[in-house]
C-alpha cells in the first residue's frame, strides 16, 4: 500500500476537527469522555492497521482551559497528521455520536457567563444546549450581595467565590434581582409544547442561609419600615435550620424560581412576578421528586433556575424564605402531546395546579379551573364530578403574596385514586 503525504489543507482541517472534538467532549462527564476517546482510538487504530505507526490514545483527564494557547489534544487526534481527512471524520463520529435513545448528563456551574440576572427573555443567548431526555446538574446562587451577607455577620471567608465573581463581573442586570442559572436550550422544544422538568435531586450547597425584610417590601410593609437580615445556620446532617435558640426548622429544599422564556413579544420578563412561564413561584411543595410542567413560549424553552430556598412558609410574608445556594439535578423532556396555559406539577404525593395574578381571587379561580381541566383530561371525569371532587378532596394554598403577582396552588392527593379505572 502506498501512503501519500497529506496536504496542508488536510492538516488544517484535521486540526479544526480536533478542536471541535474537544469542545463537544466537554458536555460529557470525565468517565464518559475517557470511554469515548478509547473508542476513537480503537476505530483509528483499526483504520491504520495497514499503515505505518499507530495512534496512542491517552485518557482525557479534565476540561480544556478556555483561552489557553496550547490545547491538550489527545494523541489519538494528533495522529491525524499521518492519516487522511476521512479518518479524522471517522474519529470525530466515533467520539461524539450518541446512540439512538441515549441520554447525556451535563454539569452547569453558576459563573458570570452562565447566569441571567433578574430576567427571563426569549432572545437570551443559551449557555447550554441539551436534547430531550438529557440530565443537567445545576449550581445556583442565593440572591444577596457579599457585602450584605458580611454586614449581617457572615464571615467573609464563607462567602462563595462564585457569588463574588458574579457581583463583580456581570454588567447586564435587571429588571429583577434574582441570580438565575441559564438559560438552557432544549432541542426541539417549540411554542405550544410543554417542557417536563423532573426535579431529580436538590442538595444544600453552603452551610448557611439568610432571611431579610426591608422598607416597602413584604406583605405588611407599614409594620416594618426598616431593614433587617438574619444569618441562619443550616445542619445538612439533621436537615434543620437553627433559626434561634430553641427553634429548629425542618428543611425541605426547593427552588423559588424555575421557569422558561416568555413570548418574544413580551421582551425581558422581570424575574420577580410569577406568570405563565412559571418563574418566581416560591412554591414550597416543588421539592425533589416533583415533576414540573411548563408551557413553552419560545424556541428551546430557555429554562432558568435559581432563588434557592432551604424552607419556607406558604405566603413568604416578609418577602424572603430560608434563602440559600442549592445544587439541583434536572431531567428535561419535551412533551409534544401536552398543551397547557399555566404551569402544573406532580409531587411525590399530590397533583398540583396553579394560578398567578395580582388579584388573589383571580389566582384561586385559575387554580380551581386548572384542576377541573386536569381531572377531565387526565382522569376522565365529567366536569361536574371534577368540580365536586375538587371541593371535597383538594386543598387551596396561598403560594406567595409578595412578588407583584400573587400565587395560589391547588393540591389533590394521589392516594384517593385507588382503582385502575383512573390513572
Amino acid at each position: 500500500m502506498t501512503i501519500r503525504r497529506i496536504s496542508a489543507y488536510e492538516k488544517k482541517a484535521a486540526g479544526y476537527i480536533a478542536d471541535l472534538i474537544l469542545d463537544a467532549l466537554e458536555r460529557f462527564p470525565p468517565k464518559e469522555r475517557s470511554r469515548r476517546l478509547a473508542q476513537g482510538h480503537a476505530a483509528l487504530s483499526g483504520d491504520q492497521s495497514a499503515r505505518k505507526g499507530r495512534a496512542e490514545a491517552r485518557p482525557y483527564t479534565g476540561s480544556r482551559q478556555s483561552g489557553a494557547k496550547k490545547k491538550q489534544i489527545p494523541r489519538a487526534t494528533t495522529a491525524l497528521g499521518m492519516t487522511s481527512l476521512g479518518v479524522a471524520l471517522l474519529l470525530s463520529a466515533t467520539l461524539l455520536a450518541r446512540p439512538a435513545g441515549a441520554q447525556a448528563a451535563y454539569t452547569l456551574k453558576a459563573t458570570p457567563k452562565t447566569v441571567a440576572w433578574g430576567y427571563y427573555d426569549a432572545k437570551a443567548e443559551p449557555v447550554l444546549r441539551v436534547k430531550s431526555g438529557d440530565t443537567v446538574q445545576i449550581d445556583t446562587l442565593l440572591t444577596n450581595s457579599p457585602k450584605g451577607l458580611e454586614k449581617a455577620g457572615l464571615p467573609p471567608e464563607q462567602v462563595e467565590q462564585s457569588l463574588r465573581d458574579v457581583y463583580d463581573q456581570v454588567k447586564e442586570k435587571g429588571p429583577g434581582g434574582h441570580i438565575l442559572t441559564g438559560p438552557i436550550y432544549v432541542e426541539d422544544a417549540q411554542p405550544g409544547d410543554v417542557l417536563e422538568v423532573k426535579i431529580l435531586a436538590i442538595k444544600l450547597a453552603i452551610p448557611y442561609a439568610y432571611n431579610a425584610f426591608g422598607p416597602g417590601r413584604g406583605y405588611i410593609p407599614d409594620d416594618f419600615p426598616y431593614s433587617k437580615m438574619k444569618i441562619i445556620p443550616l445542619d445538612a446532617q439533621r436537615m434543620i435550620a437553627k433559626f434561634a435558640p430553641g427553634i429548629e426548622i425542618p428543611l425541605h429544599p426547593f427552588f423559588g424560581s424555575m421557569g422558561d422564556a416568555p413570548p418574544e413579544s413580551v421582551g425581558k420578563w422581570n424575574s420577580a412576578p410569577p406568570w405563565i412561564i412559571g418563574g418566581n413561584m416560591d412554591n414550597k411543595d416543588l421539592v425533589a421528586g416533583t415533576t414540573l410542567y411548563l408551557p413553552v413560549h419560545a424556541a428551546g424553552a430557555l429554562f432558568e433556575v435559581g432563588d434557592g430556598h432551604a424552607g419556607q412558609g406558604d405566603g413568604e410574608v416578609d418577602i424572603t424564605a430560608i434563602e440559600t445556594s442549592l445544587t439541583g439535578t434536572f431531567q428535561f423532556i419535551v412533551r409534544k402531546d401536552m398543551h397547557l396555559k399555566w404551569p402544573r406539577a406532580e409531587t411525590p404525593t399530590h397533583y398540583m395546579t396553579m394560578g398567578f395574578d395580582d388579584n388573589l381571587n383571580t389566582c384561586a379561580t385559575l387554580a380551581v379551573r386548572e384542576m377541573i381541566d386536569f381531572l377531565v383530561s387526565e382522569k376522565h371525569l365529567s366536569r361536574d364530578d371534577a368540580y365536586m371532587l375538587a371541593s371535597v378532596a383538594a386543598d387551596l394554598h396561598i403560594t406567595e403574596l409578595v412578588d407583584g403577582n400573587k400565587g395560589v396552588h391547588m393540591m389533590l392527593p394521589k392516594s384517593i385514586f385507588v382503582s385502575n379505572s383512573t390513572k
